[in-house]
């Protein structure tokens, strides 16, 4: 078990060596900030490791590495769309009653979690739950805008709120 664990880390030595440069570039030009590139970079590596396939398996090493941080990238991109969406909201709002640094940063982790939650819906059953639940249409008003039955729309319903209530449970 120590051998495999020694010929693993040579393995990622060996690819981060190789194409760390090229990857730290790739992600300089996408990002224009080299100090996030650099943590992404990083954090793509961190991936690597995590992962148990193997990684002498591995045929185009750019395009595995490519593939993790773009989902990383990705992931990036929603989390600030979602954080000044959020902030452009807080500064509609009067000074007095403007939330603290912690209170902001609280929300802003739970509209990601939201996010997450809701990306992993299938689009028809996203889409109902946030016309129910966000614009607050009934549920023959959602099957027109769907373009699917009321009882379709209360099927959507049900998954989405199991949905919910197995997150909820997951995390107590």
């Amino acid at each position: 078990m120590a051998a495999d664990g020694l010929v693993r880390q040579q393995l990622v030595h060996r690819l981060y060596v190789d194409h760390q440069g090229w990857l730290n570039g790739w992600l300089r030009r996408q990002l224009g900030c080299s100090q996030r590139a650099a943590d992404l970079a990083q954090d793509t590596f961190v991936r690597v490791l995590s992962k148990d396939q193997g990684l002498d398996a591995i045929r185009e090493p750019r395009a595995y590495l490519h593939t993790i941080a773009r989902g990383l990238l990705i992931n990036h991109w929603r989390r600030r769309q979602i954080e000044q969406a959020y902030l452009d909201a807080v500064a509609l709002q009067p000074e007095a009653v403007a939330p603290s640094p912690e209170s902001q940063a609280l929300v802003v982790e739970t509209l990601l979690q939201v996010d997450a939650m809701l990306s992993r819906l299938p689009e028809k059953v996203r889409r109902a739950f946030l016309l129910s639940q966000l614009h607050g249409l009934t549920y023959a008003a959602i099957a027109l805008e769907v373009g699917v039955s009321e009882r379709m729309v209360k099927k959507y319903m049900a998954q989405a709120m199991l949905h919910c209530l197995t997150l909820i449970e997951d995390d107590a």
